[in-house]
């Protein structure tokens, strides 16, 4: 038996669920098909879970140092399995909001594999979904008038450094484990792998990163690495840039060893773990592509500025697609693949316009161009930079390293980019997007009127600070 709908989305995740709900508030009829749990990686496997034990590391560390604030406490101790408890208890409660989200929409959800068939009796175009369900059931047929495939992404390795789930870790088992190691290796210094080592460093494990580049979280500014870097050795990471990782020298028994090249030697690092952290790689596979005409390229789906793949009728967001794998990003992009499918006016994402994020302590955030970034692209560039050292919200915190930093087009006052490196920055962030989407000026930021003590008040000051008139500095 098969059944129609005016839309099948291929994963349940971030991206899918959302594209779903838009979808069924456009009033077309929906299905979903996951082969694990509604919310994919970002609620089972990444953002949410991650973020649930870097805030318990935070309060750990927090603790540790509350004589500073004038609370003594004694004989401060860390129940991981209680960390690990108040996870699963968060992502447990967003996977039931997530599953009546699908209810209230009237989504159909359709737990197992699926698989897009060529054409068949089914339909003359491919893109009919051949469900192999999890209860072992018969598959289900669905023919949908259009599909959108947001299968998402899974860790990636390197060649020779192959996961075993028990020394050799992914994210996905770290965020699994029963005890704290003593020590840990992370292989790669971006974005997760600075998050993993600001956390592990905060409940008191031996950190070190070996990063290939010649700074960590490479992507964001030079001035933001540098200030991170700084930061995580001061709380005790170890960290080696421009680091080649030899697979082949990987030795397991009690505990791990790995040799890196570095400045011209090989030097031996061991642990207790070792973690992954060198990026993820779509989930292509088994899903059916060769039946389609559907484009993989460099490990990607590709789709043109609707995300349109070379099925008209088939549509890919996410991280299966490649560029800024971010959850809000699939979001976005699935509100905009679905709205071009309604026949709405869209708003594909501009990268840009998107705000990235960094959870570690501190934490780090940007958008728009580095200042690296906008003097390749030929800008004449100023900047502003103010300290979190001068904001009084900072020092009562006890927070107050790091720095915002503007970048600007100096022949047109255009806001090229701003960055950010210290507490709460990842909540402060959207002020600077939305200033990037309104096309605002670092006068028109400066004549916003930033609420004392805020942390805000440090965007408004970097503003000021881009013409040399920051009053507190």
């Amino acid at each position: 038996m098969a059944t129609e709908y005016d839309l099948v989305v291929l994963g349940g995740g971030t991206g899918g669920y959302v594209a779903a709900i838009r979808a069924s508030q456009l009033g077309l009829t929906v299905a979903i098909v996951e082969k694990g749990k509604l919310g994919g990686t970002c609620l089972h496997k990444g953002c949410i879970p991650s973020k649930a034990l870097l805030r318990s590391a935070d309060v750990f560390a927090t603790m540790k140092k509350g004589e500073e604030f004038g609370v003594i406490v004694k004989d401060v101790a860390l129940d991981f399995s209680k960390v690990q408890l108040r996870k699963s208890k968060i992502v447990d409660q967003l996977h039931k909001g997530v599953q009546h989200l699908m209810k209230q929409g009237k989504i159909d959800v359709y737990e197992g594999l699926g698989r897009i068939l060529g054409p068949s009796i089914f339909s003359p175009m491919p893109g009919t979904i051949s469900v192999e369900m999890n209860n072992g059931e018969e598959n289900q047929m669905l023919i949908p008038k259009n599909v959108v495939v947001a299968t998402g992404s899974r860790p990636r390795t390197l060649p020779g450094l192959e996961l075993d789930g028990e020394v050799i870790l992914s994210s996905d088992e770290a965020l699994e484990l029963e005890k704290l190691p003593n020590s840990l290796i992370i292989v790669g210094g971006g974005v997760i792998g600075i998050e993993w080592a600001s956390m592990m460093a905060d409940f008191g494990v031996e950190v070190t990163v070996l990063e290939y580049a010649d700074r960590i979280i490479p992507t964001e500014d030079r001035e933001i690495s540098k200030e991170m870097q700084r930061i995580m050795k001061k709380k005790g990471v170890k960290i080696i840039t421009s680091a080649k990782v030899l697979p082949e020298t990987l030795k397991k028994g009690n505990g791990v060893t790995i040799s890196a090249e570095h400045k011209g030697e090989q030097k031996v690092f061991a642990a207790d773990l070792i973690l992954v952290s060198v990026g993820r790689q779509a989930n292509v596979e088994g899903i059916g592509l060769n039946n389609t005409e559907i484009q993989v390229e460099k490990g990607f789906i590709a789709v043109n500025q609707n995300y349109q793949t070379k099925e008209s009728h088939i549509y890919a967001i996410g991280d299966v697609i490649g560029g800024l794998q971010l959850a809000h990003v699939a979001s976005h992009e699935g509100i905009s693949a679905v709205e071009h499918i309604a026949g709405e006016k869209t708003h594909p994402v501009d990268p840009s316009l998107v705000a990235k994020c960094i959870y570690s302590n501190p934490e780090a955030a940007s958008v728009g161009y580095t200042e690296e970034e906008a003097k390749e692209k030929g800008f004449k560039v100023k900047t502003g930079k103010f300290s979190f050292k001068a904001i009084g919200k900072a020092l009562i915190f006890g927070e107050s390293d790091g720095f915002v930093k503007l970048v600007v087009d100096e022949d047109t006052d255009d806001l090229l980019g701003v960055h950010m490196i210290g507490p709460h920055v990842t909540d402060m962030i959207s002020e600077a997007a939305l200033a990037k989407v309104l096309d605002a000026t670092p006068w028109e930021i400066a004549r916003t009127i930033h609420p004392h003590p805020t942390l805000s008040e440090a965007i408004g000051e970097a503003a000021l600070a881009v013409e040399g008139r920051a009053i507190h500095s």
